[in-house]
C-alpha cells in the first residue's frame, strides 16, 4: 500500500509529496523545499519514518517546483526524473525565479527522462506516467490504478485548471490533456494537485467551469 505525505513549501506554496510503502522505499515528487527550515522538515519526516528515497520525480519544471531539486538529489544521492519537454524551463529556472522576485540556484538537467505510459517502480509499488502537456510541454501526472489516485502537478486544480500564460503554455493543449488523460479515469480517482487541496475526477467533471461541456 502506498502512503502519501504532503508538504506545502516555498513562497508559492508548492505541494511536495513523499510516497512510500511497507518496504520504506520512497519517491519524492516536486521537491519545492526552499529554505533550511523546509528542508529540515522534509528530512525529519524521512528519518522519522525510516524511509529510503530512491527517486526524485517532477510533475513539471516551473521554477517553484524545482527549488529543492539539487538539495534532495545531493542529500539522498538519487536521480532526478522529468519529461524532456520541460528542458527549457530547467535551463531558465533562475531567470524565471527572478521575474517573480524569488532567487534560486541553478538546476542541472534530469538524470532520467520520462515518457507517456512509463511505469515507475519503488518498493512493491508502481506509478504510471501520463503525459499531460499544456501548462508546460513536459507536464506529467503519476497515476496509481489500484489505489485510485493521481498526482497531477499544476494541470488540474480543485475547481480550476493550470495557467497557460507562462512560457510554452497552451490552453487548448491543456484542455485536451485533461479531457483525454484525466477525465477518462474512474470518477472516484483522487486528484492531488501541485497547489491547494485535493479533489476527485467526479467533482471536476460536474463542477469545473473550464471542463463542463
Amino acid at each position: 500500500m502506498i502512503f502519501i505525505k504532503k508538504f506545502a513549501f516555498n513562497p508559492v506554496q508548492v505541494n511536495t509529496f513523499v510516497l512510500y510503502d511497507e518496504t520504506h522505499e520512497a519517491v519524492i515528487i516536486d521537491a519545492g523545499c526552499y529554505n533550511s527550515g523546509e528542508r529540515q522538515k522534509l528530512d525529519d519526516f524521512i528519518a522519522q519514518e525510516k524511509l529510503k528515497p530512491v527517486l526524485l520525480l517532477n510533475t513539471h519544471c516551473h521554477f517553484d517546483h524545482l527549488m529543492g531539486t539539487e538539495y534532495v538529489r545531493s542529500k539522498y544521492n538519487i536521480e532526478f526524473a522529468a519529461h524532456d519537454g520541460d528542458r527549457f524551463l530547467i535551463e531558465n529556472a533562475v531567470e524565471h525565479g527572478d521575474l517573480f522576485g524569488i532567487p534560486m540556484e541553478p538546476v542541472s538537467l534530469p538524470n532520467r527522462l520520462l515518457c507517456d505510459g512509463q511505469i515507475i517502480h519503488f518498493g512493491h509499488s508502481e506509478l504510471q506516467v501520463l503525459h499531460v502537456p499544456g501548462h508546460s510541454p513536459g507536464s506529467v501526472a503519476y497515476y496509481n490504478r489500484d489505489q485510485k489516485f493521481v498526482i497531477v502537478g499544476d494541470v488540474l486544480f480543485y475547481g480550476s485548471i493550470g495557467r497557460t500564460d507562462l512560457p510554452l503554455g497552451d490552453f487548448d493543449t491543456l484542455i485536451h490533456s485533461i479531457r483525454t488523460k484525466l477525465l477518462s479515469l474512474d470518477e472516484d480517482v483522487k486528484v492531488f494537485s501541485g497547489h491547494g487541496p485535493e479533489t476527485n475526477i467526479a467533482y471536476e467533471k460536474a463542477n469545473n467551469i473550464y471542463l463542463i461541456a
